[in-house]
């Protein structure tokens, strides 16, 4: 596991690479527990993925993968969705400022990530009814990023999870986040051209950082 650690303010920012994800759960867990108790700096987890299916609480059976591929069910908000290779998944786990508002922490989120499209020249929006972030024209809607959260103690756990040049195939075997007919995207098939996750980490720094300060305590 390497791991690059910048410390901006009050937010830590690390960088893990690729984690499996039960290792990324159990270390999100222990800096979770540190920021209750103010033992450890709010923190933005930066990573990738192995290949894994994720079920948060609203997964429906209906929703999963209809053969025997593996699911971690967790305990954040949501349905099903899939994380790997090409995907930038961010961890935010800070204590807020109005620990009641997680709605408006998930369109801070949104908010972000849709900015972090605009700069790559891509229209993305919110979609009021679904979480996440969405491009939508005439000929479909297509989720590019994720959102699922789960706040203990007013403190954040889980995140997003942003498209950038995954296999996109993967979401085949499952109703992603539960929402029928819908489509997936990433970067790099908006745009026609090969996106990486390193070009795309400077950029999520700068929207995400302010952001998570603004709202934190």
């Amino acid at each position: 596991m390497s791991s690059a650690i910048l410390t901006e303010n009050q937010l830590k920012i690390t960088e893990l690479g690729v984690v499996d994800y039960l290792s990324a759960w159990k270390l999100q867990k222990q800096i979770h527990q540190g920021v209750v108790d103010s033992q450890s700096e709010n923190t933005l987890l930066l990573l990738e993925h192995p290949s894994v299916y994720t079920a948060g609480r609203r997964t429906e059976i209906l929703d999963r993968p209809l053969d025997d591929t593996p699911v971690i069910d967790v305990d954040r908000g949501g349905k099903i969705t899939w994380h790997g290779p090409g995907q930038l998944v961010g961890y935010p786990i800070i204590k807020l400022k109005n620990s009641a508002d997680v709605v408006g922490f998930v369109r801070e989120l949104e908010t972000a990530l849709i900015s972090l499209c605009a700069e790559f020249g891509i229209k993305a929006d919110r979609y009021c009814e679904r979480s996440g972030v969405w491009v939508r024209d005439d000929n479909s809607d297509r989720k590019i990023a994720a959102i699922g959260l789960r706040v203990a103690k007013g403190v954040t756990m889980h995140g997003f999870a942003l498209n950038v040049n995954p296999d996109l195939s993967a979401y085949e075997k499952i109703i992603p986040c539960g929402i029928t007919g819908a489509k997936v995207t990433s970067l790099t098939a908006e745009l026609g051209r090969e996106v990486s996750v390193n070009e795309v980490l400077p950029i999520i720094k700068k929207y995400i950082h302010p952001m998570l300060d603004r709202i934190s305590q």
